[in-house]
């Protein structure tokens, strides 16, 4: 999962990362407007953490220009500012959900966790698609009911797969996803070929039916048989 959290206090932006990066998820960090709305202009993301109390402008406006762009992000703010006018407020703006400070981190985890699982998956504690079952809080796969030995980027595009499912999907986009925001800077996206190449083969080891497609020139498509 792709996060972007707009904090600008040092300590609780550094517990936030640490907490949240060993499950797999890229954390990319704003520490204020400017930076924030450069990176939602540039970037997609799964989830947008953010502060409403913001250096050089104010985390509702970030909501409006996330809102305004389409972008599919779920948002969740997190902030100390906690009267109920801003709550409901960033609500009405679109935001799906608010934290507020202090919190625990394990419990914003299961609000990330919970928001993704509504808005890609149906608000479902596994993930079906067809023969392949996904156990997201074990980060476990099966296919045809045999566990199967996916590496932490593997088990991350056959995710994000599966929700772009019938989508062609760039490799730029695989990269940045995965990766994060500085994939843009690399020279190419070979390693991506590898990766997929091996996502592909572990899959069909277990008989899954052959999803996976390139799509030459453009780049690969999670294809549901017709």
């Amino acid at each position: 999962m792709k996060i972007l959290l707009v904090e600008d206090e040092p300590e609780l932006q550094k517990s936030i990362r640490d907490y949240l990066a060993p499950e797999g998820n890229i954390v990319e960090v704003a520490s204020d407007f400017i930076v924030a709305g450069q990176k939602i202009a540039l970037y997609d993301y799964d989830c947008v953490l953010v502060d409403i109390t913001l250096p050089k402008g104010s985390g509702l406006d970030l909501i409006r220009q996330i809102k305004d762009r389409r972008s599919k992000a779920g948002i969740i703010i997190i902030s100390a500012k906690d009267s109920l006018d801003d709550r409901i407020y960033g609500l009405d703006l679109g935001a799906d959900d608010y934290l507020p400070k202090p919190f625990h981190l394990p419990e914003l985890n299961a609000r990330i966790k919970a928001l993704m699982r509504r808005k890609l998956f149906d608000g479902n504690n596994e993930i079906s698609f067809n023969e392949i079952r996904i156990l997201p809080h074990e980060r476990r796969v099966m296919v045809h009911d045999s566990s199967i030995f996916l590496t932490a980027k593997e088990y991350d595009l056959l995710l994000y797969f599966i929700a772009n499912k019938n989508r062609v999907i760039s490799k730029g986009a695989l990269a940045e996803h995965i990766w994060g925001d500085h994939a843009d800077a690399l020279n190419n996206f070979d390693f991506i070929y590898n990766h997929v190449k091996n996502l592909r083969k572990k899959l069909l080891e277990k008989h899954c039916e052959d999803y996976l497609h390139t799509v030459y020139g453009l780049g690969y498509n999670f294809k549901t048989p017709e």
